[in-house]
């Protein structure tokens, strides 16, 4: 079904419930999706760690298990996010990370003056910092999907070197390291958010501190979706 303008929920979907005073904010599709696919970056990273750093090689060894466990991890990377299509709730959160409103830019500024009160960043559902890091997670591990294909496949793409597919790869690798640290520190520093990904809700009056403009979008969106009486 098509969604009607000012919501991104489909048309004739129920609101999402309520449990004394909690909102729901994920479904456990999305919860599955994220939960596979962080298990999958792990696998990644910590079989990268066996195969690029010498003193954790030597203390694992076998080598070769490593490179095949780190090759169809990262192969299946995407499975999750691409079973989740299935899910009306997790397409609806893609298109909220995919729009970028007057108040993400707002919540930018505020950053950039390192202001941190919840008003002075005001956020929907996912506030611009988290549209900023899934845009570039997504990107990062589409190019170290190609890179390492380039790697397994030194015929794949003849006029690319193998060196140049290395050194892109392990750049990436580092760059995302980084990323995924800073991602796991701002989990840790808030309970609420874990709470809310670990069980799917969260309470309505951290909602409407830290995503003032996340129930409000879903209240007029509801509204828009009823018919109007004649």
């Amino acid at each position: 079904m098509r969604s009607t303008a000012g919501s991104t929920t489909p048309t004739g979907t129920t609101p999402p419930p309520e449990v004394s005073g909690r909102v729901r904010r994920f479904s456990t599709a999305e919860r599955l999706v994220h939960r596979a696919t962080g298990c999958l970056m792990l696998l990644c990273l910590v079989t990268a760690a066996c195969l690029y750093l010498g003193p954790v090689a030597q203390l694992v060894g076998r080598r070769h298990l490593m490179v095949t466990v780190h090759e169809w991890s990262g192969i299946l990377l995407p499975v999750p996010f691409l079973l989740g299509l299935m899910s009306a709730e997790f397409r609806a959160d893609l298109r909220r990370l995919n729009r970028f409103a007057v108040y993400d830019r707002q919540w930018l500024r505020a950053v950039r003056r390192r202001l941190t009160s919840p008003q002075a960043r005001p956020a929907g559902k996912f506030n611009a910092g988290q549209k900023l890091y899934a845009g570039w997670i997504a990107g990062a591990v589409l190019m170290m999907m190609f890179t390492g294909l380039l790697m397994w496949f030194m015929g794949l793409l003849p006029f690319i070197s193998r060196t140049s597919a290395i050194f892109v790869h392990d750049c990436l690798a580092w760059a995302m390291t980084a990323v995924l640290l800073g991602h796991l520190r701002k989990a840790y520093a808030d309970p609420e958010a874990r709470l809310g990904m670990r069980t799917g809700y969260v309470s309505r009056s951290w909602a409407e501190l830290h995503h003032s403009r996340w129930l409000r979008e879903d209240r007029l969106g509801r509204v828009a979706e009823k018919p109007v009486d004649k």
